[in-house]
């Protein structure tokens, strides 16, 4: 008798740590600790690019339930570009914001897309990045990254103290490029171009002194810095696209659960559109408000910028060439595929 009370307690024992079990197993509080995600971005909250992704941020805790928590560091206070994919490699951020030189560092081929005088408009750029993006992606994901978001942040623009409408008119001008820009720097420099790394925080007192006379720059930031202020004259041809991109290292995007990564790439999709459409909009107020300021905007007719097209043409064995190439032959000759037979079509 007391064996059979024995053998019904043990059952009892038994079947109440197996409902516990489970209940540990399926309740979503116990079934999995949050994730904390450390987002790196060096733009300043206050910005298009800073609130969108507070936004994005907090979706995508209301789509996990809190599983997947994400703090933004926000204005560069993870540190630039080099230090934050240090951080992400080592696991200490898991996201960050990149521009086309933090990208080029993981994936060498992005540069293609910065080929001076290559991609020449909106729409082209739209072409290219459909068509060429899965393949971005895919080597991204095999040098341990996920991309979750794309943006075309608009176009590096030439400012300058002087007027110029030719490359040979700019030739005999100082030009800056970033420190850390050295593929830039080589092309232009073997375009004949004389060539001043300078810093990007250096460029308006540079352009005071004297120690430059042009530069390329994003608009956006030429009038945030008052930079028209000194280099009151700009070129309507596009240098070539300013991208930017959100990625996660694949160590973390494996751990967050697979049911609930098509909403959150949705999410994304939502915020990449959101931040391509707004700054659009944010470069187009900046030209205005700088012409309004005294900027002089030389457009050019479409036979002058065949020049342009034409003169960088003329580098293109030594800037692709088989020897020692400055970009990436194979996305380059991919790009102006793209481009040849979408200018056909129009």
């Amino acid at each position: 008798m007391k064996y059979l009370k024995g053998m019904k307690q043990r059952k009892n024992v038994r079947f109440l740590l197996f409902a516990m079990l489970l209940f540990f197993v399926l309740n979503p509080l116990f079934a999995q600790r949050t994730l904390n995600v450390k987002l790196a971005s060096l733009v300043p909250e206050n910005t298009v690019w800073g609130q969108v992704i507070n936004r994005l941020a907090a979706e995508w805790q209301q789509i996990t339930g809190g599983q997947v928590n994400v703090t933004v560091f926000h204005g560069g206070t993870a540190g630039d570009e080099s230090q934050v994919m240090t951080l992400l490699r080592s696991n200490q951020m898991q996201a960050a914001i990149f521009t086309t030189m933090g990208l080029s560092a993981i994936t060498p081929e992005f540069m293609a897309l910065s080929y001076p005088f290559l991609i020449r408009n909106d729409d082209e750029i739209k072409e290219v990045l459909r068509r060429i993006k899965p393949v971005l992606e895919e080597r991204m994901q095999r040098n341990g990254f996920v991309t979750l978001a794309w943006a075309h942040a608009g176009w590096v623009k030439l400012f300058s103290r002087a007027p110029f409408t030719t490359p040979d008119e700019l030739r005999r001008m100082k030009l800056a490029t970033g420190g850390d820009d050295q593929q830039t720097l080589q092309a232009f420099r073997i375009m004949g171009y004389q060539m001043v790394p300078i810093h990007l925080n250096e460029v308006v007192l540079s352009l005071q002194s004297g120690r430059i006379d042009a530069t390329y720059i994003s608009p956006i930031f030429a009038a945030a810095s008052q930079l028209f202020g000194v280099a009151g004259n700009m070129s309507n041809v596009n240098v070539a696209p300013f991208m930017g991109a959100v990625l996660m290292n694949e160590v973390t995007w494996r751990r967050i659960p697979d049911r609930f990564k098509p909403a959150l790439m949705e999410a994304n999709k939502r915020a990449e559109r959101e931040i391509e459409s707004s700054l659009a909009a944010l470069e187009a107020d900046a030209i205005r408000t700088m012409v309004r300021n005294g900027l002089k905007i030389y457009d050019m007719t479409p036979a002058q910028m065949q020049v342009w097209y034409d003169d960088i043409q003329s580098y293109e064995n030594r800037l692709v060439g088989t020897v020692n190439p400055i970009f990436n032959r194979d996305f380059y000759f991919r790009i102006k595929d793209i481009l040849t037979e979408y200018r056909r079509g129009r």
